[in-house]
């Protein structure tokens, strides 16, 4: 499948994307894919966990495709994402990103729509799109404040700052930090309802 695998198991549901450079970019092709995949899982949900390789959860959008975009095409760009976000966000199951390395810009914004967000303490979060002159049309700027709050927000939108799993952690972006969040987000998944948190 063009950007991503699905492995099905009894309790849970992973979505591992992958690219051939490693940095998992969410191109055209990719969203497309994902949503309709998401899209689908939803008719027999089960908990969905979302991940990416070591070095990357997502480094986003793909810019090259980004730099050919004119004023309708890139409010169908956005109309496209906001539709993988929103599918995500819209799951009837839980949703769990488990996030190792990177996870920027448009893969910041899937995590964002995701119930939960467990990561690596080596996880980096960041929208880099200011150094750019880009913004998201993904549905971060809406998200990440519920989170983080305005100003923090703003200072990851405007100022491209990027936060380390540690201050993601302190400022609620992510919910745990773990060793290994793919096993984490399982346990989550598995653990009996009368287990203490």
């Amino acid at each position: 499948m063009t950007g991503f695998t699905i492995e099905k198991q009894d309790t849970h549901v992973l979505v591992r994307l992958h690219s051939e450079d490693g940095t998992n970019r969410l191109t055209r092709d990719v969203v497309l894919a994902l949503n309709g995949a998401v899209t689908e899982l939803s008719l027999k949900p089960l908990p969905l966990i979302i991940t990416g390789n070591r070095r990357f959860f997502s480094a986003g959008a793909d810019l090259n495709e980004i730099s050919t975009l004119t004023g309708p095409s890139a409010l169908e760009f956005a109309r496209m994402g906001q539709g993988l976000m929103n599918a995500a966000d819209a799951f009837p199951a839980l949703v769990i990103a488990a996030i190792d390395g990177y996870c920027m810009g448009g893969g910041l914004d899937l995590a964002l729509a995701c119930d939960l967000r467990i990561a690596s303490k080596h996880a980096v979060f960041g929208h880099r799109g200011a150094a750019l002159g880009l913004i998201t049309g993904w549905g971060g700027t809406q998200r990440l404040p519920r989170l983080v709050g305005e100003a923090r927000a703003l200072e990851m939108f405007i100022a491209a700052e990027k936060l380390d799993a540690a201050h993601a952690s302190r400022f609620g972006l992510i919910d745990a930090i773990a060793d290994d969040p793919v096993a984490t987000a399982i346990a989550r998944i598995t653990r009996p309802k009368s287990a203490p948190e």
